[in-house]
């Protein structure tokens, strides 16, 4: 009989390659760019807060996308996932590459959104470490699921989880100084409002809505 870890196995090797393909990709981006425009950020900075706390945002929204991709044949849903594991992982990559360039580490001991002010709030349970983000309980849900179930689940767990990536891009918007993790910020912000506006339609096609 099978095992929970073995049948997620596939899917974390999976995703193990695409964000290491991304974050090599990140490393490049931010060489040939550069970083006159600012000065090198602190570790405390916005910038580095930000950069941390949305990579393993992302990190998560690719892993929720990679798993609805494998239980449901609907083209849109999985047209979906598609186009989050892509942009949500080639986003990674560059956060990761920024603070390789600023040789920041890329995890803190701080809590997590402490540079928005927000490090004293009570962290949630069941490995959701962000607002927005899926507990662990609900990941081994959906892996479960199957057909519309699957999809309606997806749907909701990623309508709460760019709500959640869309307060903390704002936050940044608000708070750094570094003009690229600005423009970053502001597009993932105006991506993901995109998207939930669509899958707002998606789960009303299919008879639900984002708060179940």
């Amino acid at each position: 009989m099978s095992t929970g870890f073995n049948r997620r196995t596939p899917l974390l090797v999976a995703l193990g390659a695409v964000l290491a393909v991304a974050a090599v990709l990140g490393v490049w981006w931010q060489t040939t760019q550069g970083t006159a425009n600012a000065a090198t950020p602190a570790s405390s900075s916005p910038e580095a807060g930000f950069a941390r706390d949305m990579a393993v945002h992302h990190q998560q929204a690719v892993e929720l996308s990679f798993i609805v991709r494998d239980r449901t044949d609907d083209k849109d849903v999985r047209r979906l996932a598609y186009d989050v594991i892509n942009t949500q992982a080639n986003q990674r990559g560059m956060l990761l590459g920024w603070l390789e360039s600023w040789d920041l580490p890329k995890s803190s001991s701080d809590a997590p959104m402490t540079w928005m002010g927000h490090g004293n709030m009570p962290r949630p349970k069941d490995g959701a470490l962000m607002p927005g983000m899926a507990t662990n309980t609900q990941l081994d849900q959906l892996s479960k699921a199957k057909g519309k179930a699957a999809e309606i689940m997806y749907l909701q767990l990623m309508t709460a989880h760019h709500k959640g990536g869309i307060n903390m891009a704002r936050g940044a918007v608000q708070r750094v100084s570094d003009e690229k993790v600005r423009r970053l910020a502001q597009t993932m912000v105006d991506g993901q409002q995109a998207e939930v506006d669509l899958m707002a339609d998606m789960l009303a096609q299919r008879g639900a809505k984002a708060d179940g």
